[in-house]
């Protein structure tokens, strides 16, 4: 009886943080777009010269451009610095992933999307020094699926977290 008694008083055993089966998802989604990314841009590389036009459909085309700055061509030739920002920003999406406070699945899919955006241009930037941007539309500058990816995951976060207060709220009253 006093062995049980100590059992009880014992902590129970702490669980370290990892990925868990749950989580195969998150990166199942963020390597789907780190292999679309890729292989758009490899077929891109592939079909169109630098600069070449395809499928121009009035507001929206298909072009070859490269960009070695950041978002809106800001920070030109900054590919170190935009690679250590792509480091620290993926770290930070997966300790994300690991608070509880984004378990929502529409926060994680976001971050997942984010993830595999920065890793889908990090590439680009290790290989080459550049990004590569395809798709054009009038008054915009060119982007591609890890740019899409990453604009999409935000917008999912930001709206998760905005929306998930009034669900709260609404639960206590």
């Amino acid at each position: 009886m006093e062995d049980a008694s100590l059992r009880n008083l014992a902590p129970a055993p702490r669980r370290r943080p990892g990925i868990r089966v749950r989580d195969g998802w998150f990166l199942l989604i963020a390597g789907f777009i780190i292999v679309l990314d890729q292989f758009t841009k490899w077929f891109i590389r592939q079909e169109l010269a630098r600069g070449d036009t395809w499928a121009d459909a009035g507001v929206f085309k298909v072009v070859h451009i490269t960009n070695s700055g950041a978002a809106f061509g800001i920070l030109q030739n900054a590919g170190p610095l935009l690679a250590v920002t792509s480091l620290i920003g993926m770290v930070a999406i997966f300790i994300y992933l690991f608070n509880p406070g984004f378990a929502h699945p529409f926060m994680r899919v976001g971050l997942a999307l984010m993830l595999g955006g920065a890793v889908g241009n990090l590439i680009d930037r290790v290989r080459s020094g550049e990004v590569v941007d395809f798709l054009k539309v009038t008054y915009w500058p060119a982007f591609n699926v890890a740019d899409s990816a990453i604009t999409i995951g935000v917008l999912l976060l930001l709206w998760t977290m905005l929306r998930e207060p009034d669900k709260r709220s609404t639960a206590e009253s």
